[in-house]
């Protein structure tokens, strides 16, 4: 477990405003060592102060009581080492602090760095991430809402399975609606490269879209790409049976992981808390001939997150005889197992229930946040006081969830903590 027993100051404080995010960052001295390698402490402290909406360097200059000046050289310095995002909108800069996670913890490993040690920051990851668990919990397991997503790999549908296939769920979509492309170093791999214990998948392959591509290639973080070499890469990660995990939204998709079992954290913690299903799954599942199974094992080999295993064929003629399982309540639906079955013997079939995906990232915000009983932070964003107004704006968003969402969020709503503002508000 984490120790708790942090002094009050800038990181402290810093980590306070990191939780105000749905997924959370439990505090620990790991955590603490982590924000002091990417933050010195007067920028802490700064950051801490800022809303969790997108703002702009008046916004932030207010907040900070300093002049616009010296707020945007303060910003364009964060954005430049990629602990915050800045696009442009109508020639001004609107500036956003991301999440740890998918966030600035992977933006500091996204290229090889000289400004920050980036093999002491690998070892506090790994740390944070695999020893304490604490964050990694709170990212992956809370709620039915998650950060991420398995896209289904597109070689292995049939013509039929692509019929069923929405464009959302699709990466080559993702790269052909994005505005903006660029692609970096696996912030996993990267990180394991540096403790000895990477794989020899592809290293500079994981890609990032619209508004985070914006930034990160603007600042030299990822490097930009045209849509044709996006889906060479991707087709590169195909080859190497490697997973497509991305933003769990419909629109806007920021951005897409080429993921190995066995050193990127989504399919690490999809392994270790599969029965809370820390990941969303594609819209299908693989069935295995068992009639025709050689029970060969190269599914099992390839599946990410061991939801393939061989068992016993029960064949009298031949005790020896082995075939696959797949368990259900594990698999990501990614179809590798399907692609590298040589026998043709494994076919991907729809899910009974579909997958509901958010619309963007607001609406996984909302969600996720009234799944996971933090929605106050968002309606009582720092520095903005409270009002009808956001009340109206806030039920207006939930009535707007899909009507699956709607139930859940209805349940949720009836806690006391908003009880009690529903009375206080008299609304």
């Amino acid at each position: 477990m984490a120790h708790r027993t942090l002094k009050n100051n800038g990181y402290s404080q810093l980590t306070a405003r990191l939780n105000r995010f749905p997924q959370g960052a439990p505090p620990s001295e790991l955590l603490n060592s982590i924000l002091q390698i990417l933050f010195s402490a007067r920028e802490a402290d700064l950051v801490s102060l800022l809303p969790i909406k997108p703002f702009t360097a008046v916004k932030a200059a207010k907040i900070w009581k300093i002049s616009t000046d010296e707020a945007r050289k303060i910003l364009e310095e964060l954005a430049s080492r990629a602990l915050l995002v800045d696009v442009d909108k109508n020639g001004e800069s609107v500036y956003t602090l991301p999440p740890p996670m998918a966030g600035f913890f992977e933006f500091s490993m996204m290229r090889m760095r000289t400004d920050i040690d980036q093999k002491a920051l690998s070892e506090l990851f790994y740390q944070y991430l695999n020893r304490e668990d604490d964050f990694i919990r709170e990212l992956m397991t809370p709620g039915e809402t998650q950060l991420g997503r398995t896209f289904v790999h597109e070689p292995a549908l049939s013509e039929e399975n692509a019929l069923h296939v929405l464009d959302y769920e699709r990466a080559t979509e993702v790269i052909e609606t994005a505005s903006h492309l660029g692609v970096g170093l696996c912030y996993c791999r990267h990180k394991m490269q540096h403790l000895g214990r990477a794989c020899d998948a592809p290293l500079d392959i994981c890609m990032t879209f619209n508004g985070a591509a914006e930034s990160l290639t603007k600042h030299g973080h990822a490097r930009a790409v045209d849509k044709a070499e996006a889906k060479d890469l991707l087709q590169r990660a195909y080859d190497h049976n490697l997973v497509q995990f991305g933003e769990n939204v419909r629109e806007k998709v920021s951005f897409i992981c080429n993921c190995c079992g066995c050193c990127c954290e989504a399919m690490l913690a999809a392994k270790r808390f599969a029965i809370l299903n820390p990941i969303h799954t594609t819209n299908f599942l693989p069935r295995v001939d068992a009639e025709q199974c050689s029970g060969c094992g190269k599914c099992v080999e390839v599946c990410p997150v061991e939801a393939m295993s061989l068992v016993s064929a029960n064949d009298p003629k031949n005790p020896k005889r082995k075939i696959a399982r797949l368990n259900t309540d594990t698999c990501l639906g990614c179809g590798l197992c399907a692609r590298v079955c040589t026998q043709e013997l494994i076919v991907l079939e729809s899910r009974p229930r579909r997958v509901i995906t958010p619309l963007n990232g607001a609406h996984r915000a909302v969600v996720m946040a009234i799944e996971r009983g933090t929605l106050q932070h968002l309606i009582f964003d720092n520095r903005v006081l409270w009002s009808h107004r956001a009340l109206a704006a806030l039920f207006g968003v939930v009535l707007r969830l899909p009507p699956l969402k709607q139930v859940l969020a209805g349940r949720q709503l009836k806690s006391r903590y908003l009880e009690a503002l529903v009375r206080k508000w008299g609304a």
